[in-house]
């Protein structure tokens, strides 16, 4: 007896009772979530490769959803510089910003490219947010850079390993639904809650309520206005179904800021309340810049382990597995059912290689000391605009490796533009939460926990943790057991010694 769940397109079936066996991709038409899959013969061996016709797709709606992912992430080869490189280690160097920018635009465009050949999925990897800002602010402290980047070597080849023996795919097919479900509403809290933050929306407070609307509690800033006209326009443009709306409205209230700005003149939010968040829209001075590659191959594999010692170093790599790992898997999941490419039991096609093509980008990242490369939540912008195979992952990965040359024109687009397009799409992922059966309270407490978690911690990793220990205790405690699977159980255990790993660290010897 063989199961007909897809996996890599290997075409070798999966036996059933092996949870780490391989299975093939065979089932019949996709039923994408914005259009029913067009039945007929492919057009060219373009069509053929990437399914295009099969996914109810079309070589336009791929390149303008590769355009949307790609403007709304384009913001990480200006982030990331200013993350990694405000950050001295601990023999006080600090690595070269300009080179930071240019290795992030290099690993990110060759990483999404050969996902979107070998996973043939519309997800865009690039330097993962969580990991880049956990290195910065709690392994340089104790290690150098070179030796940093070695742990997170060291922490892809792990994820590759788990990716490629089937233990993540078995780990995978262990969640229930109404958790996969949950994560995907969890993600699209999460980063409508990012564009919220992003655009000044929401921002923190000194006192009082750990978030306000806007500065003191009201919208004044111009920046923010022009956020909440994007959100307006491009959901419009989604709402009356118009082809192209969401790279439409990016294009449309892009326009506005730059004339707002040439008109205001408005500085950076740090010397600003009612500034830009990030960049300043406007037409560059100069297009073309050089890269410079001086970081490619600046990693130390085993320097950690002798400087801290073996049991601080592995404590710091568990840390970097768990969370690349769950937080991927989660973006994967939520991902793939926006797109409509999930099948009944939440896996997807070519599972298996986006599983081990995305631990790759880990292992990439520390290569070029960019930080791990993960598929990005951002991809989702792409998928609304109607982006359902890997050709629209090759437009990210050229467009980002062209961003190399012209970083400036990474500037044009501000971060409240692109925050805008988050939200919508962000509302769009809400509908999953229809398949959660509410009524039933052991499903109802873990898919709510995993859902508010997300935004909250803003982890997605995080959601995912609390999901798993609750779903294993409450159904466990609750005379549900059966429905706990023996995997669950093990990955609950290790969340529980994640979320305690702070004390567990302060134990061990230094």
């Amino acid at each position: 007896m063989t199961s007909t769940t897809p996996d890599d397109g290997s075409g070798v079936p999966e036996v059933s009772g092996s949870p780490f066996s391989r299975t093939a991709d065979t089932l019949p038409p996709l039923k994408t979530g914005a259009t029913t899959t067009v039945e007929g013969e492919p057009k060219n061996a373009l069509d053929r490769f990437f399914e295009i016709t099969r996914r109810g797709s079309t070589v336009g709606r791929e390149v303008r959803g590769g355009i949307v992912t790609f403007v709304t992430m384009a913001y990480i080869v200006i982030l990331n510089p200013l993350i990694l490189g405000g950050t001295k280690d601990v023999a006080a160097h600090a690595l070269d910003a300009a080179q930071i920018g240019a290795a992030t635009g290099l690993t990110a465009g060759v990483m999404t490219i050969l996902f979107g050949v070998i996973a043939r999925l519309p997800f865009a990897l690039a330097a993962g947010l969580g990991i880049n800002s956990f290195l910065a602010v709690s392994v340089v402290g104790q290690v150098t850079w070179q030796e940093a980047m070695g742990l997170v070597v060291i922490n892809g080849v792990l994820i590759v390993l788990f990716g490629a023996t089937g233990i993540r795919t078995a780990i995978f097919k262990a969640v229930p639904q109404p958790l996969k479900a949950a994560i995907t509403v969890g993600i699209g809290l999460f980063i409508a809650f990012i564009g919220f933050v992003d655009s000044g929306f929401v921002n923190r407070t000194a006192g009082g309520p750990p978030v306000q609307l806007g500065e003191g509690g009201s919208i004044t800033s111009v920046p923010t206005l022009i956020f909440l006209l994007g959100v307006v326009v491009i959901g419009i443009l989604v709402a009356r179904k118009v082809p192209g709306g969401i790279l439409i409205g990016i294009v449309a209230t892009t326009i506005v800021a730059l004339i707002a700005q040439a008109v205001l003149q408005l500085g950076p939010s740090f010397k600003d309340p009612n500034g830009w968040h990030m960049t300043i829209p406007q037409l560059p001075s100069s297009w073309v810049t050089v890269p410079d590659f001086g970081l490619v191959g600046q990693f130390d594999l085993f320097g950690a382990f002798g400087r801290i010692g073996a049991l601080s170093a592995t404590m710091l790599v568990f840390t970097l597995v768990f969370s690349n790992f769950f937080d991927a898997m989660g973006t994967m999941t939520g991902l793939a059912r926006n797109a409509g490419l999930a099948y009944k039991d939440g896996t997807f096609p070519r599972l298996r290689s986006a599983f081990v093509v995305e631990g790759f980008g880990a292992v990439a990242g520390g290569v070029t000391s960019t930080s791990s490369n993960t598929v990005y939540v951002d991809s989702a912008s792409g998928i609304g605009e109607g982006a359902r195979t890997g050709l629209a992952s090759l437009v990210v990965g050229a467009l980002f490796l062209l961003s190399m040359f012209v970083t400036p024109l990474t500037l044009v687009v501000p971060i409240e533009v692109g925050s805008a397009a988050l939200v919508v799409v962000g509302a769009m992922m809400m509908a999953q939460i229809r398949e959660i059966k509410f009524t039933n309270f052991a499903v109802a407490l873990p898919a709510f926990l995993t859902i508010v978690t997300m935004p909250l911690t803003y982890s997605i990793a995080n959601g995912i943790g609390v999901g798993f220990i609750s779903w294993a205790l409450i159904n466990a405690l609750s005379g549900r057991a059966r429905k706990v699977h023996w995997l669950m159980w093990i990955v609950a255990a290790g969340f529980a010694l994640y979320f305690v790993r702070g004390p567990v660290e302060q134990l061990l010897p230094h």
